[in-house]
Formats: C-alpha cells, sequence, structure tokens
C-alpha cells in the first residue's frame, strides 16, 4: 500500500507542484550541518519526503534517532512521516541524531523543512534546464523460474530514472534477498540499473522478493522518489503429492451395504496452490487379497466407499489398500505419492448357532435335584467372546412343571442342563425336552439366515430308587364333634408307599399332641378319643388341633405329616351375663346396659332373650328390662326406687334354648358418677333404718318447743352477758363427715345455734330439714330435753362449733357424761340399723 502511495506520488509530482530538492553545501564538513527539503504544505502519513546522506556525515553511524516524532529516518537516510502534518507559513525543522557506540561518539544534523509553491533548480549556472521527457521510473513486471539454470548471474531487467536525462544517477536496491536474507540473492548495476539474480530460488521457500531501487545524484541525493520493486517467483513442478499419513486404519461392519463409507486419504502439495501442479487425483493401485475389488476411492476427494456386500468377516477379515495420488489431475507425467490403507472387517452377527447334533440323551436318578445332567455344544462362526458369538437357551417344551432349568457357560459357550425339583419314577419315568438357541444380540440387517432359533431334542431317563413312605398330601384333614365319647374311632392320617402305591405295611405313630386328646392305630392310622374333646378349650377356638404324626415303612423308613382336626361346636354353654355389680347414680342415670357373651359359635349364640325369673313383688315393681340388641338388655328401674342396694337375679337364653340365671348386685346410689358411690359407702359409719329417722323427727319437735321457750327468756337478759370461758369445751361432738354443709354448735344454756345466718333476730337459725345435699341428717333429743347432738351423714356436710350470735339466756348446765349419752344412743341406733338392713 505504501509502496503504491510513493507510485502515485512520483506520477503526480507535476500537478502536486511538489519538486524536491535537496541543498549541496560545497565544503565536505557543512554536510552534517544543514539539509533543506522542500515539501508541499500537507504531508500524508507514511509518506517519502526525501533522503539524507547521512554517509558523507558519519560512516560508522550504528544509532539513527530523530528528534521530531513525526518523522522516522532509515539507515538509509530516507526521511519518511509517520503520522499526517500539515506545515504553517513558518519553517519547520527537527534534528537528527547519528551515534557511534563502539567509538562514543555523535554527531548531528539538521533538517530544515520549506514550503515552496515553485520549483527551484539550483546547479551550476552552465545546466540547462531541466525538461521533461517519457517518464521510465515506475514498476516494471518481473519474475523469474524458480530452480533456473541459469546462466548466473541472470539479468532480470533494466531500472531506469527520469532524472538520467539531466543528471547522472546511480542506482541501487534494498530488501529481502539484498540486505535481508537471503543475502545477495540480488544486485543491481549502479551506472546502467541492469538487475541480476546469482543462484536459483526455491519458490516453495520464496514466492515473491519485494525490493526498493534508489536513485540518486552523484553527492548521493535522491534524484526521484524510491521506486516499489516486486520480483515473483514462476512455480515449477518440483514436489510430489504427499500423503498426511504413511499408514491409514479404517474398520467397515462385515454386513455394510454398498457404498457405506470406510474412511477418507488426503495429501498435500507444496507447489502453487489453484494450479495444475496441485490438482491432485486418488486412486486405488493394489488391493490384498486380491479378491474382487471390494472399495473404490474418490478421485477428488479420496473417501473410501465399498462397492460390495461381499465382505465376509469369517472368509477375509482384513484388507490392505495401495493408494496412489497424481498431481498435474492424474495425468501421465504428473508427480505421484503413495500410501498403505490397513482395511479390517469388524463382525457382524450373521452366522446362527448350530448344534452339533438333532438328539441327545441324559439320565437322573429320581428325587435328585440341583444337579447337573447333561452339557450341549454350540458352533459360531462368529468372533469369539463376543455378543454375536455368545449364546442364550431356552426351554421350548416338555418343562411345564419346572423340573428343569438350562443356563449357558460363559468360558466354553456350552448349554448346561440342570434338574431343580425332583422327578419321580413312577409318575413319569421319561421326559422329552425340546431346546432352542440363539445369540444374544439380533441377527445383522439384511443377512439372510438359515434359522432363527436352532433346535435339538433332549430326552431325559429318570432312574427308579427305593424310596420310603411319602406323606402326601402333606396335611389332611378331618372332623370331630366336640364332647364326643372317650374311646371313639375316627379315621386318621394315611400314607403311601410310592413303589406299590398303597399304605399296606406302614406303622404309624403320634408324634406330638397338643392336649393329649387322642392316641394312634398304629397299623391303621385311625385316632381314638382318649378324653373329652371341648372346642372352648382349645386357644384360639376356631383355629384347626393339629396333631403330627409319623408313618414307618419296613425299612424304618419315615415321612412325617400333620392331621388337622377340626373341632366341630356343640352348644354345651349358655350364654352369660359380664356384669357382676353394677352402680346406678340416680337421677342422673335412668338405667343400665346388661351384656352377655357365649363361647359356642355364632350358630349356637346371639340373638339372646333377657327375663327377669319370679322375684319378690319390690323387683318386679321397681325394675324392669328392654331389649337393646341380639347381646344386650337394659335394666331401668321406677322413679319411687330407694336408695339402695338390690341384688336382682337376670336370666339370659340363647337361640338353641341354653339358659342360665345370674343375681346382679345393683346399687342405687344418688351421685352424679359411680365411683363417687362407692368412696361413699366407704366413708360411712352407720346407717340408720326408718324407725331410726321416726325417733329422729320426733326428737326434732321436743327440741323445737324448748328452744321457743328459751328464746321468750333471752329478750330480757343484759347484752353485756357473756358464755362462760369455757363453753368451747363443754359437751363439742363432731360428725365424722366429708361434706360441707350448715355451722352448728350446742350452747351451755341447751341451744342448737347456726352461724350462717339469721344471727341478729335474737335467737338461733331453724335445723335443717333432715335431707341435705343428698346425705341424711339425724338429730336425736339428749338426756334433760336441753342439749343435742347432730349426727350428719352424706356428701357435701361439715360441721364447726360456734356461738349464737344473738341474745344471751342463761341456763342450766346441759352437760352430761360420755357413758350417759352412749347407754342412751347406742341401743337405740343398732336396733333401727338392724331394722332397716332386714327391711
Amino acid at each position: 500500500m505504501a509502496a503504491a502511495g510513493l507510485r502515485r506520488s512520483v506520477r503526480g509530482a507535476v500537478r502536486l507542484h511538489l519538486l524536491l530538492t535537496l541543498v549541496i553545501f560545497s565544503l565536505p564538513g557543512e554536510a552534517c550541518k544543514k539539509v533543506i527539503l522542500n515539501v508541499p504544505s500537507k504531508l500524508e502519513a507514511d509518506k517519502i519526503i526525501g533522503r539524507v546522506n547521512l554517509k558523507e556525515c558519519f560512516r560508522s553511524a550504528d544509532l539513527i534517532q530523530s528528534s521530531d516524532p513525526d518523522f522516522r529516518v532509515l539507515n538509509n537516510g530516507s526521511v519518511y512521516t509517520a503520522r499526517a502534518v500539515v506545515l504553517s507559513d513558518k519553517k519547520r525543522s527537527f534534528t537528527i541524531w547519528l551515534s557511534d557506540k563502539t567509538k562514543q561518539t555523535q554527531k548531528e544534523v539538521t533538517v530544515l523543512l520549506e514550503h515552496q509553491k515553485k520549483v527551484l533548480k539550483k546547479r551550476h549556472t552552465r545546466e540547462t534546464v531541466l525538461r521533461r521527457a517519457k517518464r521510465r521510473w515506475a514498476p516494471i513486471p518481473c519474475s523469474m523460474q524458480e530452480n533456473s539454470l541459469g546462466p548466473f548471474p541472470l539479468f532480470l531487467q533494466q531500472v531506469e530514472s527520469d532524472a538520467a536525462q539531466n543528471y547522472t544517477i546511480f542506482y541501487s536496491i534494498s530488501g529481502r534477498g539484498v540486505d535481508q536474507e537471503p543475502l545477495n540473492l540480488f544486485y543491481i548495476e549502479r551506472d546502467t540499473g541492469n538487475l541480476f539474480c546469482t543462484q536459483p530460488v526455491d519458490r516453495e521457500e520464496y514466492d515473491v522478493f519485494d525490493l526498493i531501487a534508489y536513485a540518486s545524484t552523484a553527492d548521493g541525493y535522491s534524484a526521484d522518489l524510491p521506486l516499489p520493486l516486486p520480483i515473483r517467483v514462476e512455480d515449477e513442478n518440483d514436489n510430489h503429492p504427499v500423503f498426511t499419513e504413511a499408514i491409514y486404519n479404517f474398520e467397515v461392519l462385515e454386513s455394510s451395504r454398498p457404498g457405506t463409507t470406510v474412511g477418507v486419504v488426503c495429501a498435500t502439495d507444496r507447489d502453487e496452490p489453484d494450479t495444475m501442479h496441485t490438482r491432485l487425483k486418488y486412486s486405488i493401485l493394489q488391493q490384498t487379497p486380491r479378491s474382487p475389488g471390494l472399495f473404490s476411492v474418490h478421485p477428488s476427494t479420496g473417501v473410501i466407499t465399498t462397492v460390495s456386500h461381499y465382505l465376509d468377516r469369517e472368509v477375509v477379515d482384513k484388507y490392505s489398500l495401495i493408494m496412489k495420488v497424481q498431481d498435474m489431475d492424474g495425468q501421465f507425467f504428473g508427480l505421484i505419492g503413495t500410501s498403505t490403507c490397513i482395511i479390517t472387517v469388524t463382525d457382524a452377527n450373521d452366522n446362527a448357532p448350530t448344534f452339533r447334533q438333532n438328539a441327545y440323551e441324559a439320565f437322573v436318578e429320581e428325587n435328585a435335584f440341583n444337579v447337573e445332567i447333561l452339557r450341549i455344544p454350540i458352533e459360531d462362526k462368529d468372533l469369539i467372546n463376543t455378543a454375536n458369538w455368545r449364546v442364550n437357551f431356552t426351554i421350548l417344551k416338555g418343562n411345564e412343571n419346572g423340573h428343569f432349568k438350562i443356563s449357558t457357560d460363559k468360558e466354553t459357550n456350552e448349554g448346561v442342563l440342570c434338574v431343580v425339583k425332583p422327578l419321580n419314577y413312577e409318575e413319569n419315568r421319561q421326559v422329552n425336552l425340546e431346546i432352542g438357541v440363539n445369540n444374544e444380540v439380533p441377527f445383522a440387517r439384511d443377512i439372510p439366515r438359515v434359522t432363527a432359533l436352532n433346535r435339538a431334542l433332549v430326552t431325559v431317563h429318570v432312574r427308579d430308587l427305593d424310596e420310603g413312605p411319602e406323606c402326601t398330601p402333606a396335611a389332611q384333614y378331618v372332623r370331630i364333634k366336640e364332647n364326643l365319647a372317650v374311646g371313639s374311632k375316627i379315621n386318621g392320617y394315611k400314607a403311601y408307599d410310592p413303589e406299590n402305591r398303597n399304605g399296606n405295611g406302614l406303622r404309624y405313630k403320634k408324634l406330638h399332641d397338643p392336649k393329649g386328646w387322642i392316641t394312634i392305630d398304629e397299623i391303621s392310622g385311625s385316632i381314638i378319643t382318649s378324653k373329652i374333646l371341648d372346642r372352648e378349650v382349645e386357644t384360639p377356638k376356631n383355629e384347626l388341633y393339629n396333631i403330627t404324626v409319623l408313618a414307618i415303612d419296613k425299612d424304618d423308613r419315615s415321612c412325617t405329616g400333620t392331621l388337622a382336626v377340626n373341632i366341630e361346636d356343640v352348644n354345651d354353654n349358655p350364654p352369660e351375663i359380664l356384669q357382676e355389680y353394677v352402680v346406678i347414680c340416680k337421677p342422673k342415670m335412668a338405667y343400665t346396659d346388661i351384656l352377655a357373651v357365649d363361647p359356642d359359635e355364632p350358630v349356637h349364640g346371639a340373638p339372646f332373650y333377657f327375663s327377669l325369673p319370679n322375684t319378690s313383688p319390690e323387683i318386679s315393681r321397681l325394675w324392669s328390662l328392654t331389649k337393646v340388641n341380639d347381646t344386650a338388655a337394659r335394666l331401668s328401674y321406677q322413679k319411687n326406687a330407694g336408695f339402695q342396694k338390690y341384688t336382682i337375679p337376670i336370666t339370659v337364653k340363647d337361640r338353641a334354648g341354653q339358659a342360665a340365671t345370674k343375681l346382679l348386685t345393683v346399687n342405687l346410689c344418688e351421685c352424679t358418677h359411680p365411683t363417687q358411690c362407692r368412696v361413699t359407702s366407704r366413708s360411712a359409719g352407720v346407717i340408720l333404718g326408718k324407725w331410726a329417722i321416726l325417733a329422729i323427727l320426733l326428737g326434732i319437735a321436743l327440741l323445737f318447743s324448748v328452744l321457743l321457750t328459751l328464746v321468750c327468756g333471752v329478750f330480757g337478759a343484759t347484752k353485756g352477758k357473756r358464755f362462760p370461758e369455757d363453753l368451747a369445751q363443754q359437751n363439742l361432738i363432731i360428725s365424722n363427715t366429708e361434706a360441707p354443709g350448715d355451722d352448728r354448735v350446742c350452747s351451755a344454756n341447751g341451744f342448737m345455734t347456726q352461724t350462717a345466718n339469721n344471727s341478729s333476730q335474737g335467737f338461733c337459725g331453724t335445723m335443717g330439714s333432715g335431707m341435705k345435699n343428698g346425705g341424711q341428717e339425724t338429730i336425736e333429743m339428749m338426756k334433760g330435753g336441753n342439749q343435742t347432738l347432730e349426727s350428719c351423714r352424706g356428701a357435701g356436710h361439715h360441721h364447726t362449733l360456734d356461738s349464737c350470735r344473738g341474745g344471751h339466756t342463761e341456763v342450766d348446765n346441759c352437760r352430761y357424761t360420755y357413758s350417759e349419752w352412749h347407754s342412751f344412743t347406742q341401743p337405740r341406733l343398732g336396733e333401727e340399723s338392724i331394722r332397716g338392713h332386714t327391711g
């Protein structure tokens, strides 16, 4: 691109009015002082603007530097622009430094750039004015043949500058092949411009040489712009085509169709591309073995394909091809290269496995199992130890009962026939099997095959053995009714001898009998009951009663069997009520449910029938039974039933008429939960009858009359009177109860007081009704009628002793000894309690 720009600059020098003049100083020492270059006002990047004869200034310079980064200076003195530069009206200058590192010397050259519109020529006054003639300073197409035979030096062309018409011009060149490797390959005559080559050139090493020609005057300054001079090396077919590999290795499946790609060969040629010298053509020179041609190669691409379906690995498993490649498009005078191609034919499953014979025989003893009885060899031409060679065996017929199994020996590829289930000589003395075989993988596509599954017949002979008795079936069943009479005889277990198919001569023994209910007849095997059989005793009741039996032949060989006895149920058990004692909380609970069970089978069980047998009139009046479901009845009481324990007989009967009566204890109690009633029953010390209650009521009436009299005297007493200090210790009787109640006290004057309420009315509160919070309260008069004992029984009463908050009246001392109180109350309480229980 730079050369093209230089070329355009030379051709357009007149149009651009560019004249490059170097000012030559007459004195030799002035060459290192100043150099003036006339240049245009605008300079493009990478353009040569002149040349400075540096050798005239400093011949031993090894380092050349420019003080202005906009300009570069080459070793030959050429000055180039590093970037585009625009010159102003003022002059611009820079310095070139020349250094010799060895001698440690340095010189400077000042370069002055001037912009002039007019081209000036300042030579000798006698020189004529420069007139332009036909320009020949232009690149002339130049080439040379590689490997030329000479004679050398070989003339290539002549270079001539237009300035030679007016000046004495000297020519020089630079570039690869001159001052760059390879050195001294080209040179130019200094005076004539004739260009020569000194030796043959290899195009594959150097295809073009980009030289630059210079034209300078005798004083060493450029008379014209440098001329790019490319020299092209013409190609000669001097390189043979070469395959990329000396030996190619390919594989092809033997079942491949014609046209299957085997592989690709490739060759290269160092000659010039896109010429006849590098136009290659491929072919097969030779095939080994020399069987009919099985392969072809594409002449241009080198793709090797199959041309026949006769590839058979079992016949030939490897082919060797000599491949040829020739340039000049395969013409006879083209250069040739060769290579070897090894094609390995891989195995396909194109051979069916075959039996060596069509029929086989094997022998096995009866009752033997897990034994090998026959090995069946197989022939298969496919590659050994591959899936195409390994086989699978199948029993096609004759193994319906699963007596046999056949497998493959992975090492030998043989079929191994085994007996896995014992054979019985008496049942089958000979078994005929049909065996099939095939490979692990399917047959190759489009390969003709004789049969998909080869077959052979195997006859298995069963040898007879003298066997012991057989207990078949292992479990035999018999039905016996429970409660059968002792000594009853029932058919038992039956074994047989497989030799004669009967049980003659066998003996039987009992090995295990869980309850010891039976014995066994040694000759016949029949069983005899030695105890009464009870189905309800055996657990679980609905299971079979198993007896283990041993059968023995004359040679003491034996077998074991199980006699499963199904004990038939007899309705020998009446229904039974589950409860014996129940609590009914009145009035919260209006009834209770009675449940019954029957250990017999359901056919002898529910529905049950409940009834109240002939009982006392009181029970019949207060209690009744109603049906709930097949196994339950509801026991209800009348509202006027009293709180006490009742003994109620209840009869229950099953569907077959078996009946039983049970006495049920029913505790009718005043409570909220049955557990509370039981606690109260344990805490109660005395149970009073109706006569005791009547005595208590009479005592209460008498006490009220005494209290009324005392109240009248209270109004006249002074308020300052106080109780005696020992009042808290007089006649205190604590009721042994657990329930809360009204607080009561027996005062020294004979009052029964109540401290909870009515204390401001001047008299003691009234007594309770005798029945509070579910409990009973009994009060009897004490000796003298002036003191009371409150005995509270029932849930929820707690008593204390306190003074009456109202008026106070002094009365006689009402204290009595404990012996007097005991002699009064104890006979009466005991008598009434006895009456209550008997009533």
